[in-house]
């Protein structure tokens, strides 16, 4: 019998985010603002601000040209300037090849074909965990954190570029860190310069315990994304920087729902549709006047019509997603007389020629909403749209029951969805998924080739259940969908679950896993597994203290490191498995009815 090997279980800050934070610094942060002003009392002493100084941040040394984030990496951290200064680099931004991103790293054809004879014996096996390799981890990660890509000419580039520039006691990044997204743009040194990087547990924790920071936290996330929101808005393309910033004047923001979305949802997912339905914030509601247009800033929203004495689902919305221009836009066109709310009749399919909202619009857990005033809409936006363009956000959804009303989107476009399947991903929330694994069940003959292929690129181990919930002959298996809003990030207390910045996958860290199982009990999809650890001998890997075994997450990653992508889709013979972005309408219409 192969005797098993002990190991002292990870914890929390047992892999801080600097090495080198001691005491002394710490104290010299505590000292500056804005730490210096919190009430240490409010953080209990199993995670005090000093703990949370000491762990999770970092001061960070930038010298002239050194580019501290990059535009479209995945956000994990947020910065602080404690000395001199840094330049945000406005849109179109810097070029890709100026910023030295890394191609993402594949293995190359001898190794994937390597894999179909040399995986490990035994599941789940691990390299050795020893003092050694971890100091030589952390001795690379210390060399790692000096290795930075740098400008050559910074002048030049201040000169082609638009830029913003960053003193002393401003933050930066905190929107990407806290919303889960890539960042926006891209920041450099400007000059030798001192940041404190701040990694997002620890904004999460500081931010929830203090209020003042949480608001000006939160004042900054609405002030520096709204521009740039509002920019990459279609309808608001040709209009110059005057006219953006009255808009974004105007502009109200708006939340529904809780950041934390998942909990409610696991605890009601049992419950009926109608009690559930009831349980999500209306934004708007079928026969308000449009007194704004909506744009989806984060998150979902549900739009239903009413039914008899219920509402179906007729289509969902997520970020980038506008609501509302279509009677906006026939009221403006027709020259309706706006009474507004209780100023008359609003019947939408009366004789007053003012259209009223023809759909509701509802939080799917957590949405962020920026409401522009139809007055500004009329008045700045509509004049600049083409003939064209106005035909096409002005068409409305009428009621009819037929199936292509069932997708119809925001320029009328139908979407061949069946409603009843529709409803389906609505409800279970698959529609937050950007490679959902979506399985044809009467072409599906369960040969398990993609269980096999999954295995084969896994050392020997699936990373996904060849299961899950079903409606007609579809199923959406128990796979990582690599969602838009990972939820399953938001209590990691290393952040060993993130985002791959190469494209966006969610994944793991295995080094950096303590094995607490947040993530996967944060997962509203059931598709994250806490597995077992040995060693190379099979032996299992125990806890030094309690003789537990050593538990990991594990989940798909989407093959991010195999030359063909997804191997599972790569596999099935007979096109019944496919990975989904249910942001795509087109791509998932055309496969349900091929």
């Amino acid at each position: 019998m192969v005797e098993a090997v002990t190991i002292q279980r990870p914890q929390r800050w047992d892999t801080p985010f600097c090495e080198d934070m001691g005491a002394v610094d710490v104290e010299r942060i505590l000292a500056l603002d804005p730490f210096r002003e919190m009430d240490r009392d409010r953080f209990p002493d199993s995670m005090s601000l000093a703990g949370i100084i000491s762990n999770d941040m970092r001061v960070v040394d930038c010298q002239d040209g050194d580019i501290v984030m990059r535009e479209g990496d995945y956000g994990n951290s947020a910065f602080l300037v404690l000395k001199g200064q840094v330049r945000v680099i406005l849109q179109p931004g810097l070029p890709e090849s100026v910023l030295g991103r890394a191609p993402s790293q594949k293995k190359g054809l001898l190794q994937a074909l390597a894999q179909l004879w040399r995986n490990p014996s035994f599941p789940e096996v691990r390299g050795a965990y020893s003092a050694e390799a971890n100091e030589a981890m952390s001795s690379r990660a210390g060399t790692d954190q000096q290795a930075r890509v740098f400008l050559q000419d910074v002048p030049a580039v201040l000169d082609e570029h638009q830029t913003a520039t960053l003193t002393s006691g401003d933050m930066f990044g905190e929107i990407a860190a806290l919303g889960r997204t890539q960042r926006t743009a891209s920041v450099i040194s400007d000059g030798p310069s001192e940041l404190l990087e701040i990694r997002w547990q620890g904004l999460r924790d500081i931010r929830r315990r203090v209020d003042d920071f949480r608001e000006h936290v939160d004042r900054l996330y609405r002030e520096r994304s709204l521009a740039s929101h509002l920019r990459a808005t279609p309808m608001f393309q040709n209009l110059d920087e005057a006219a953006i910033a009255r808009i974004a004047d105007e502009t109200l923001f708006e939340t529904y729902g809780d950041f934390d979305w998942h909990t409610q949802y696991q605890r009601e997912r049992g419950e009926s549709f109608n009690l559930r339905l009831a349980g999500e914030p209306v934004i708007v509601a079928e026969g308000d006047y449009p007194d704004g247009l909506l744009l989806v800033r984060a998150g979902f929203a549900r739009v239903s019509q009413s039914v008899n004495n219920g509402h179906r689902t007729i289509r969902y919305i997520g970020r980038g997603a506008v609501f509302g221009m279509a009677e906006i836009v026939h009221n403006w066109s027709d020259g309706a007389v706006k009474t507004g709310p209780g100023g008359g009749d609003d019947n939408a399919l009366g004789d007053d020629p003012t259209k009223t909202l023809q759909a509701t619009l509802r939080a799917l857990g957590y949405v962020d909403i920026l409401r522009v005033p139809t007055a500004v809409i009329e008045e700045l936006v509509l004049p600049t749209l083409s003939g064209e363009a106005l035909d096409q956000y002005g068409q409305l959804d009428e009621r009819q029951d037929s199936a292509e009303a069932a997708g119809a989107d925001e320029t009328g476009a139908n979407r061949l969805i069946d409603p009843g399947m529709l409803e389906f991903l609505v409800e279970h929330r698959y529609i937050n998924g950007t490679a959902t694994m979506l399985m044809d069940l009467d072409r599906c003959v369960r040969c398990d080739d993609c269980v096999v292929a999954c295995a084969r690129a896994h050392d020997g181990n699936p990373r996904f259940n060849r299961h899950g919930r079903r409606h007609d002959h579809y199923m959406v298996a128990n796979a990582c969908m690599h969602c838009m809003d990972p939820v399953c990030m938001i209590g990691c207390p290393t952040g060993a679950i993130h985002r791959s910045s190469a494209g966006g996958q969610v994944v793991i860290n295995d080094t950096t896993c303590i094995g607490c199982a947040t993530c996967a009990n944060s997962c509203p999809y059931d598709n994250i597994r806490m597995v077992e650890i040995r060693d190379n001998s099979g032996a299992f890997i125990r806890d030094t203290v309690t003789n537990a075994p050593i538990v990991k997450a594990s989940k798909c990653d989407l093959c991010l490191d195999q030359p063909g992508g997804p191997a599972c889709q790569r596999a099935c013979p007979h096109d019944a498995l496919k990975r989904v972005d249910m942001q795509d309408l087109a791509d998932l219409e055309k496969w349900l009815n091929r």
